[in-house]
């Protein structure tokens, strides 16, 4: 065989065994993907189980504190201002002298009653006497019954006048008392409204004079959003709510800076009507403070407390997805099958939201790898923070304690 013919045989045999190469690579290949697709496993994700219980209804709302009595200081008379009798910013006692206005002139308008109504009834004797000469010479005819008459009513004027007289008397004397302008109550005074030596006008705005707020105990004023109230007010007649004592709720004051007011406290009003422009129902609650801590136009936070939802179900918000047709939750059945669930849910208390209905207590709804799942995949399902993964958890109750989620 020549040298020719040797090179043409060597280059059909590495021709064929190059043809031979990628028909095997395509082959390995395919292979390790479907032995990689056999082998990946369902997603992790951890599930809530969903039960029935005693829901604490903690609720809370932003206020504003109030004197339980505060009260104007005016001035009921005219005149000047003479003194100041209290420290301001202090607390006084009812009936303590606090301001005293010029009495010499109420002086002058007594004295001058007193003397209308001396001529009063100097007139008043003269007529009683007429009126007995009158009746004398009536019985002997010596007058005629029209001048008796005349006499009588002369006496009856007198008497009338000696009546308005002593009441200009009466009002002179309680004018000169209001000179003395005493606390009408007992409580915290505030800053004088006029100083001394400015002139009073008792039916003018200059008749104000100060304030005075009693502290103990004190009020908060709060608004209830009005359809809150209305769905509190028919799960209480529908005896879906209980409460811990006294069937009322205990109110307990957040102060601005975090901490707790050491009394509690308890709702001892509630209006009967919504307002109008706001949309809400005013409340007030009232606050033992022997130690005058709590001061009038603080703002704090009322925490309702002492109540609790029967039977009632929760979801955590974490398992709640948001969608054009509305709210849904992701259940997973006993063998880890997943489907989609619309839900409708209540008020949020804590990290959950109430469920009003769409699912059945013992069933299992995702809350954590919810981005993971579609529509009849299989999942495994983990606890969350739990060491065994079979193990499932559950919406706990109040009687847990009132946890969002409890491990079973």
């Amino acid at each position: 065989m020549t040298a020719t013919s040797l090179r043409t045989c060597a280059m059909a045999c590495c021709l064929a065994l190059l043809s031979l190469v990628p028909l095997s690579g395509c082959g390995n290949e395919s292979t390790a993907q479907e032995n990689a697709g056999q082998a990946m496993p369902p997603p992790e994700v951890v599930a809530v189980t969903v039960t029935r219980g005693n829901l604490p209804l903690d609720m809370e709302y932003m206020g504003q504190t109030a004197g339980s009595r505060e009260v104007e200081v005016r001035a009921r008379v005219g005149g000047i201002l003479l003194r100041r009798t209290y420290v301001e910013g202090t607390p006084v006692r009812q009936g303590e002298l606090m301001f005293e206005i010029d009495p010499a002139p109420v002086q002058a308008a007594l004295e001058q009653a007193q003397g209308r109504l001396a001529q009063a009834e100097a007139r008043l004797n003269q007529a009683r006497r007429d009126l007995a000469r009158m009746e004398t010479l009536y019985k002997g005819d010596v007058v005629s019954q029209k001048d008796r008459d005349d006499a009588q009513t002369s006496f009856e004027t007198a008497a009338a006048e000696v009546d308005s007289a002593q009441a200009s008397v009466k009002e002179a004397r309680i004018n000169l008392g209001y000179t003395k302008v005493e606390a009408p109550i007992s409580g915290m005074t505030s800053k004088e409204a006029r100083s001394e030596g400015s002139l009073i006008v008792a039916s003018g705005e200059s008749s104000l004079l100060t304030t005075i707020s009693r502290l103990d105990p004190v009020y908060i004023n709060f608004s209830v959003p009005g359809p809150e109230h209305m769905r509190l007010r028919k799960l209480r007649e529908e005896g879906r709510v209980a409460f811990a004592q006294d069937g009322e709720f205990q109110a307990r004051l957040l102060l601005a800076d975090g901490s707790v007011f050491a009394h509690p406290g308890r709702i001892n009003f509630t209006d009967t009507q919504v307002d109008p422009t706001t949309g809400v129902v005013k409340v007030r609650a009232e606050f033992p403070n022997p130690d005058n801590a709590i001061l009038p136009g603080q703002f704090a936070r009322v925490r309702l407390e002492g109540a609790s939802l029967r039977d009632a179900m929760t979801v955590p918000q974490s398992a709640v997805l948001t969608t054009q047709q509305g709210t849904m939750v992701w259940v997973v059945d006993a063998s880890g099958v997943v489907a989609p669930r619309p839900v409708v849910l209540g008020r949020a208390t804590g990290n959950s939201y109430i469920l009003e209905k769409g699912l059945d207590p013992g069933e299992r709804i995702i809350t954590e790898g919810i981005i993971k799942v579609r529509p009849g995949m299989t999942v495994t399902i983990r606890t969350a923070g739990g060491p065994d993964p079979a193990a499932p958890t559950t919406v706990a109750s109040a009687t847990d304690g009132g946890k969002a989620e409890a491990a079973q």
